[in-house]
Parts: C-alpha cells; structure tokens; sequence
C-alpha cells in the first residue's frame, strides 16, 4: 500500500471509530458552523430564481471543498511530507462529517419510547431524525418513518461521504458533505425554494448517487435476507421520487421484510409515495433496532470497501499525487 493511501485508510478508520465512539457535539460541531455560514450567504443571495440558488450552491459547497483542499495544502506546507499529519487531518475530517452514531442514537431514543408504549414521547422526538409532520402519526407511521430514516440516512451520512473520501480525499468529504447539508437546507420543494433549492437538489442527486448505489449493494449483502432485498431494489427502487433514497429505502425493506413507503406529510404537504417491498409486512417498533443493526454493518462494510478501493487505486490524485512526486 503506497504511503499517501495508507495514511488515508489509517486517518478514515480513526475518523470512523471516532464517531462510533463520541457521535456529534451538541455544541460547535463543523457542520453547524457550515449551516450557519450557509444561511447568512443566503439571506444576501436569495432570489427566487435558479440562477441565484445555483450561484449560493457554487459559492458555499465549492468554498468548503476548496477551503478543506486548502487546509490539506498549509497543513502539509507547515509540517512537511508526514503521515502522522496526513492520517489526522483525515481523521479529524472523517469524524467531523460522519454522522452514524447520532443517526443511531435518535433512532433508538424512539424506538426505546414506542416499545415503553409511549407514543407522544416518540412524536415529541422524531423531528431529531426527519422533518415529517408527527402528531398525525401512530405507532406504526412513526416506526415506518424512522426505518425509512435510517435507510436513507446510512447513504447520506455515512456511505456517501465514504464515497467520496476515497474518490478526494479530504475535500471530497468536506465537498459532500456541505452538498448534503445544503440539499436538507433548501432543496425541499417549499414555496421559497421550489426555484432557489433546486441546484442544491440537483447537486445532492449527482453526489449521492454512488454512494446511494454502494449502499444498496452492501444493505443486500448484509441483511438477513439478500434475495428480498435484491428483489425489492429491482422492482421498486426506480419508483421513489427520489433516485438514491429508492434503491436504498427498497433494499432495506427487503432486506428486513417489511414494506415501506405510502402517505406522509411534510409541511403540511401530503405525499402520496410508492409502496416499496409492498409484499412485505407492516413495519413495528421491533424493526427498528433490526433496522440499526444492519445500517451498522453497512457502514463499517461501507468503511471497509472504499478503503480497499483507494488503495487499489494505480495513482493518487490532486494534492496526494503533488506530496508523492516531491
């Protein structure tokens, strides 16, 4: 294994083990700091037009990649060539932008208060984990959407920046994970953003879709049952109006059996989404931790596949090349 692909397999399993260990800060975490950055940039730019979200995209996700590549640069120009310096900031970079374990977290604090029986405590939790409308919810509505949650966020906040990690390293998580961020800030269809979030949206799209693929491929693998879940994502991944929580969503659901997708609301907006796996059986509380267990095994799958995949890789690329070539 070449030196620059060692120190990033070395700085992505501490990272990753890191946010096992810790979760995310209630207070300071980086990604706040981008939320907020993101907002003030957009309370200048905001027009209720394309052209203007597009340009409020390029500047905050295009900033971050290029201040994470920067960062990587000084960091090397003040230290010299350095593994150890190297591996850390990856480190520090993979913990920052993972979220796994705060995932994991609200999605047990609501299967733990729907198997207590308490169904307003639940409600009172689930927007920590999505921005669905609660209230309407019953016991089973709310385990259905936290289970969708956890698909979709094992991509999206574990397996894609893996992703992208092993494709960039260090801008390539910071890159997606800004894009990320700022899809769930304004690419919903809201009246004020249906224009000013769509490049975000797009963006999100083409970002995600790998990552939403490995995803998909490795819930197959891991789950209990992979013929289900390869089943599930042939015949209805293509059928969510999202292109990578589909696969995703529909692997899950044949993976653990049950059937997922339907009415919700957001917003006070109801969507009307196609059942995924619709041979399966409803979901309930229990499925819940089933759901945890695998998008665990996922991720540290997830951690292990784009690993390998960087250090197969015949040359380094950007900044890892320019540090081998001196």
């Amino acid at each position: 294994m070449r030196a620059d692909h060692a120190s990033y397999a070395c700085g992505a399993a501490l990272g990753f083990l890191g946010d096992l260990a810790t979760g995310d800060p209630r207070r300071g975490h980086p990604v706040a700091a981008f939320g907020r950055a993101a907002a003030a940039v957009e309370r200048r730019l905001w027009r209720d037009h394309r052209g203007s979200g597009a340009l409020h995209t390029a500047l905050c996700a295009g900033g971050a990649a290029a201040g994470a590549a920067l960062l990587a640069r000084t960091v090397r120009t003040l230290v010299g060539p350095s593994r150890a310096a190297d591996a850390a900031l990856t480190a520090a970079t993979t913990w920052a932008v993972l979220g796994g374990t705060s995932l994991v977290r609200e999605a047990r604090a609501i299967g733990d208060a729907l198997a207590a029986g308490d169904v307003d405590a639940a409600r009172e939790r689930l927007p920590h984990l999505c921005g669905r409308d609660p209230q309407a919810l019953d016991e089973r509505q709310i385990a259905r959407a936290v289970v969708e949650s956890v698909a979709e966020n094992t991509s999206d906040a574990v397996v894609g920046a893996l992703v992208w990690g092993a494709v960039a390293g260090v801008p390539g998580l910071v890159g997606f994970r800004a894009v990320n961020t700022l899809d769930a800030m304004v690419g919903h269809k809201s009246a004020r953003y249906r224009r000013f979030g769509w490049a975000a949206a797009r963006l999100d799209d083409a970002a995600g879709w790998p990552g939403a693929r490995l995803t998909a491929v490795l819930a197959t693998l891991a789950g209990p049952d992979p013929r289900g879940a390869r089943r599930a994502w042939r015949a209805d991944g293509g059928r969510h109006p999202s292109p990578n929580a589909g696969p995703v969503e529909a692997s899950f659901a044949g993976a653990l059996g049950v059937r997922l997708g339907g009415t919700l609301t957001y917003g006070g907006r109801v969507e009307h989404r196609p059942v995924l796996n619709p041979g399966g059986r409803p979901v309930t509380a229990a499925d819940i931790p089933r759901a945890i267990r695998l998008s665990r095994r996922v991720a540290a799958l997830a951690l292990l596949t784009t690993v390998a995949a960087r250090s197969g890789a015949p040359q380094g690329s950007g900044a890892d090349q320019e540090r081998v070539n001196r």
